[in-house]
């Protein structure tokens, strides 16, 4: 493989460097990626104008994957980095709130309150993920993905603070039966 050949991308011919002479099939086109080997073991293109994929058979329930980098900047270029990532600043922020009140329990409800925090800053996250079309480095997977994990781990975290015990500030009914019925 040549330097900046990944074995993923498709564009190195098959076997090393190693076999690259004129024995081992040298500077001939290869069936696999039309690409041809130079005496050097690094490809280049061949006479086929280029590699040919075969489509994928795995299913693809999206097609917006997220690029590696962390999905583009959410401002220009030429602003200064926290001004490129404000919406995981956004995000990282009232999460830290959440967790400095659950923290240093200033009063009586911070757990309650601080844990509603951190499940609103998931949900906050969601939303941001739905209607910017540049997050940074907010975007991890593909948006659809995103999505479903910041709304439902949000989701969950809230209705968990507000059943939270002792006074819960929503009592689902079914819930004692389902434990009741689950410990008999």
């Amino acid at each position: 493989m040549g330097a900046g050949t990944s074995p993923a991308d498709g564009s190195h011919a098959p076997g090393g460097a190693e076999d690259a002479g004129p024995a081992a099939g040298g500077p001939e086109e290869t069936a696999v990626t039309g690409t041809a080997r130079a005496a050097d073991g690094t490809a280049e293109s061949g006479e086929g104008g280029g590699s040919t994929r075969a489509p994928s058979r795995r299913f693809s329930l999206t097609h917006d994957t997220a690029r590696p980098e962390g999905g583009g900047r959410a401002a220009p270029g030429d602003a200064p980095a926290p001004a490129r990532q404000w919406p995981l600043l956004t995000v990282l922020c009232t999460a830290g709130a959440g967790l400095l009140l659950v923290g240093t329990d200033p009063f009586a409800e911070a757990f309650r309150i601080g844990a509603m925090l951190i499940g609103v800053a998931l949900l906050v996250g969601a939303v941001l993920r739905w209607v910017v079309p540049s997050v940074g480095m907010l975007a991890v997977r593909s948006r659809f993905t995103d999505l479903v994990t910041y709304g439902l781990m949000g989701s969950l975290i809230v209705l968990l603070a507000l059943m939270a015990q002792p006074k819960p500030w929503l009592y689902v009914p079914i819930l004692q039966d389902i434990v009741h019925f689950t410990i008999r």
